[in-house]
């Protein structure tokens, strides 16, 4: 008999995503989805989506999810942990929601070591919104509200969240990923799975951050998305484990 070599995971639900061409939303949503399917945790895990791209996260992820307003998805999954121990509990956020709108929520829900993890999807401006400049978005990148370039004196220095929240005692485990090739991909869908399990031992906050492509709002096609992603963001934006339960930084 012969055997599949590929299956649909459970975890999404078989319906077309309202995603761009090249974006790398559907990658991070079949990842989670996919760790939750293999872990057996599809019926007992809660999502938690504020506004974005993703705002229709929860008609895409075969898990219950609570739409929350924008930037505040941390706080509802603090309230949700107290009602509900014995679940996974996970928020999933742009760098404009968790970096600018959010960033209070965000930065006590990982200094309180809430039992939670969060999912950082930067493609290093604003989405759905309408492309606007993101407390990530790269010194010289247009946007259109920096259409000939941000810069230093406008606007600061981009941010760097894992390097940020990694100074928190209550962040025990962060780590940044990207979503620009099969290597990466699987060593993401890792990342994924150790942050659940970070969660699951109750051990404090966890954070995986995925860089990320916009095709659309950068302008470019998507394999020169990925090439951006590559020779842009990456150099700015480095890849590694930022802090962990066995290592601390």
């Amino acid at each position: 008999m012969l055997q599949p070599v590929f299956e649909y995971t459970k975890g999404m639900l078989p319906v077309e995503t309202n995603y761009c061409p090249g974006c790398t939303h559907g990658i991070s949503h079949r990842l989670i989805m996919e760790v939750l399917e293999e872990m057996d945790m599809l019926g007992n895990t809660i999502g938690c989506g504020p506004i974005g791209c993703s705002v229709m996260a929860h008609r895409f992820m075969n898990v219950d999810m609570m739409e929350c307003a924008h930037g505040r998805a941390p706080a509802i999954a603090s309230g949700i942990r107290r009602v509900h121990p014995d679940k996974l509990i996970f928020t999933y956020q742009g760098d404009g929601d968790l970096a600018s709108i959010g960033t209070a929520e965000f930065i006590h829900a990982a200094a309180r070591g809430e039992h939670i993890t969060t999912f950082f999807i930067n493609n290093a401006i604003y989405g759905m919104t309408g492309g606007q400049m993101a407390p990530t978005t790269l010194i010289g990148q247009k946007s259109t509200t920096t259409q000939t370039g941000r810069t230093v004196a406008q606007a600061g220095a981009p941010m760097r969240v894992c390097e940020l929240v990694s100074t928190l005692d209550g962040a025990v485990y962060v780590e940044r990923v990207a979503l620009n090739s099969p290597a990466n991909i699987n060593k993401a869908k890792k990342a994924v799975k150790r942050a659940f399990d970070v969660q699951e031992k109750k051990l404090g906050f966890s954070m995986i951050e995925f860089v990320s492509t916009c095709p659309t709002n950068w302008g470019l096609s998507p394999l020169e998305a990925i090439d951006f992603l590559n020779e842009k963001m990456l150099p700015y934006y480095p890849l590694g484990v930022f802090r962990s339960p066995e290592g601390g930084q």
